[in-house]
């Protein structure tokens, strides 16, 4: 069963989530039904057959004609038997936590109900801080890979909420890895955790790579950097295929309002049709290695082909500030930001150009970090030479397909992802 796929994700209702498990479908992780041939000879002489033998025609009718699956007389009987061959299908399972309403707003369009046919995507309820519902989901689905996307991820929140961040990025990397152990998968499962550029903060070097110290400057960022040393921890005590994936910042337009590249570009939409009348920001002047989101999951699945489990930096070598990035932002909507006051103050301030009375951006202290991150650029040699990736969008594409897709969603136009809905 070498060729076995059964993938699952935490964090799959989230910007990489998502984007994770578009691609990780489109690569053949889906649902495959069984054989005509062996279903026929099930309903002829299902009446002689145990429930064993059950399982065993079905087990084999998934490696003969799958498409033949589609014949709808036969979707009752593969809906009744599917569920004995779950440990043998190419499939995409994902966690979620339970809400009140639903957040999945960034997968609606992979979802199906489990009762159709040709299901790809299988949903859990679970929580990273929850050991027991970790052990019993990875019992139940067997993953061969599992990439950890969920976390408590906001920098500037985790100053107000150290505790749970402490206790989801950190201890909840410890919670998994324990829970493989004790479902017997320790050399089945190759496990992705998604790492961060934050561990380099105050850094130590220009550029980072997988050898620059960390020198993490957040709760968020001392959390994951336990991640990060309990998962080489593992992978040397106990010959687990584990594997680190620096990232450097990635966005794209499922990226969270709160997460300044976000914020950016919903209020230049908000802004531009007289919705919003001001942007409000923190450091204009911290330096940020920005790719897009979509480049940076088909780096986290090259990792996870590897024979041999390392750790990765993902990044695009180049920076930008944030300034940067509001100046393009505006000018993809036809407004030219101008600055005025004192560069690095609160008294700083963005002005339309055409109309200097018009005060588009202000600096607000309160967005300030108590331990500011200044720059990060990442070198992401090793990953270009050994998995033979690269970031391919670049900054300006990437600003201009944010911008893009919130003006049509401020417009109506397009759905807004993070709307939660009953």
């Amino acid at each position: 069963m070498t060729d076995r796929k059964v993938a699952l994700i935490t964090g799959i209702t989230g910007q990489d989530g998502s984007y994770l498990a578009e691609l990780l479908i489109e690569k053949g992780y889906t649902v495959r039904t069984a054989s005509l041939v062996l279903i026929i000879l099930f309903v002829v002489y299902k009446n002689h057959f145990g429930q064993f033998l059950t399982k065993i025609f079905i087990f084999f009718s998934f490696f003969l004609s799958p498409s033949l699956n589609t014949l709808p007389i036969f979707h009752p009987l593969i809906n009744q038997y599917h569920y004995y061959c779950y440990y043998y299908y190419e499939q995409v399972h994902g966690i979620v936590r339970r809400s009140s309403c639903f957040n999945t707003g960034r997968i609606d369009h992979l979802y199906r109900d489990r009762h159709d046919t040709g299901v790809k995507l299988f949903l859990h309820y679970g929580d990273l801080c929850d050991a027991t519902n970790l052990i019993g989901i990875i019992s139940s689905v067997k993953p061969t890979e599992i990439y950890n996307l969920g976390a408590m991820s906001h920098v500037k929140v985790s100053f107000d909420m150290p505790e749970y961040t402490a206790d989801c990025d950190g201890v909840g990397v410890l919670r998994m890895l324990d829970a493989i152990r004790t479902a017997g998968l320790e050399k089945e499962v190759k496990f992705y955790q998604a790492s961060t550029s934050e561990l380099y903060g105050k850094v130590q070097e220009v550029p980072q790579s997988e050898t620059t110290p960390f020198y993490p400057r957040s709760p968020y960022a001392v959390a994951k950097q336990y991640a990060f040393w309990i998962l080489v921890n593992y992978r040397e005590a106990y010959g687990m295929h584990l594997t680190n994936g620096i990232l450097f910042n990635h966005e794209s337009p499922r990226r969270g309002r709160t997460f300044v590249t976000r914020k950016i570009t919903c209020a230049v939409a908000r802004i531009k049709e007289g919705l919003d009348k001001t942007l409000y920001l923190g450091n204009l002047d911290a330096k940020r290695d920005w790719g897009h989101a979509r480049d940076y999951v088909e780096g986290m699945w090259r990792m996870l082909q590897e024979d041999t489990p390392d750790d990765y930096v993902l990044a695009t070598g180049e920076t930008h500030t944030v300034r940067e990035f509001v100046e393009k932002a505006f000018a993809h909507v036809g407004i030219i930001i101008k600055w005025k006051g004192e560069p690095g103050t609160v008294e700083e301030e963005g002005v339309d150009a055409s109309d200097e009375s018009r005060v588009l951006v202000k600096v607000d202290e309160r967005y300030f970090r108590p331990t500011e991150v200044d720059l990060l650029l990442g070198n992401p040699t090793k990953a270009k030479e050994k998995l033979g990736w690269v970031s391919s969008t670049p900054f300006d594409e990437l600003v201009k397909e944010m911008v893009l897709a919130d003006h049509a969603m401020v417009k109506g136009t397009a759905p807004d992802c993070e709307k939660l809905h009953d």
